[in-house]
C-alpha cells in the first residue's frame, strides 16, 4: 500500500512538471510567433520607404537640375541584402538626404508626385515607430522569460538565445518629428 501511495506522488509530481514544462514551452513559441510577426511587419514597412525612396530618384532627376547621382544610398542598397536592422539606419540616411534634396531644390517643392512621397514617409515614420515598440515590448517579454528561474530551464532545453531589441540608434535623436509635409 505505501509503495503504491509512493507510485502515485511521483506520478502526479511528473505530471505536474509536464504540465509546467508544456505551458512554459507554449508561452515561449508565442512570443517567438508574435517576434515573427513583428518582424514581418518592420520588413513590409521598410520595404514601403525604400520603394518610396527609390521612386522618388527618376522624379528628382526628372524634375531638377541635379546631374550629380541622387541618394546614392538608395541605389547602393539595391543589389544588398541587409537586416533590417541595418536597412533602418541606411534609410534614415537616405531619408535625411532626400530631405537636403527638397530643401535646396525649389523646383521640387510644389512637384505633386515628391509631395506625396513626402507624406508616405512620414506616414511611415509613424508606422516604423509603432512596429519597433511592439517588438521591443514582446522582445522584453521573451527575454525575461529567458532570464528568470524556472522558465529558463525550458530554454536552455530549448536552446533559445536572448534577442536583441531593434533600437533605432545611429540617428539624431529627434527625427521622428523631423518630417516636413
Amino acid at each position: 500500500m505505501e509503495l503504491f501511495v509512493i507510485s502515485m506522488l511521483i506520478i502526479i509530481i511528473i505530471c505536474f512538471f509536464l504540465i509546467w514544462y508544456i505551458s512554459t514551452y507554449n508561452r515561449y513559441q508565442s512570443l517567438i510567433i508574435r517576434i515573427n510577426e513583428a518582424e514581418v511587419n518592420i520588413d513590409t514597412t521598410l520595404r514601403k520607404r525604400f520603394d518610396l525612396l527609390n521612386k522618388s530618384i527618376g522624379i528628382i532627376k526628372g524634375n531638377s537640375d541635379i546631374k550629380d547621382e541622387v541618394l546614392e544610398i538608395i541605389v547602393k542598397l539595391r543589389s544588398r541584402k541587409l537586416t533590417n536592422f541595418d536597412l533602418d539606419r541606411q534609410l534614415y540616411e537616405a531619408i535625411n538626404e532626400f530631405h537636403n534634396i527638397l530643401e535646396t531644390n525649389d523646383e521640387l517643392k510644389g512637384n505633386e508626385n515628391i509631395i506625396k512621397i513626402n507624406h508616405s514617409l512620414a506616414e511611415s515614420e509613424t508606422e516604423i515607430v509603432a512596429s519597433r515598440k511592439y517588438y521591443n515590448d514582446i522582445i522584453t517579454n521573451y527575454n525575461k522569460l529567458l532570464k528568470k528561474f524556472p522558465t529558463n530551464l525550458v530554454a536552455i532545453i530549448s536552446k533559445y538565445k536572448e534577442k536583441t531589441y531593434f533600437d533605432g540608434k545611429n540617428l539624431e535623436d529627434d527625427i521622428v518629428n523631423d518630417f516636413k509635409l
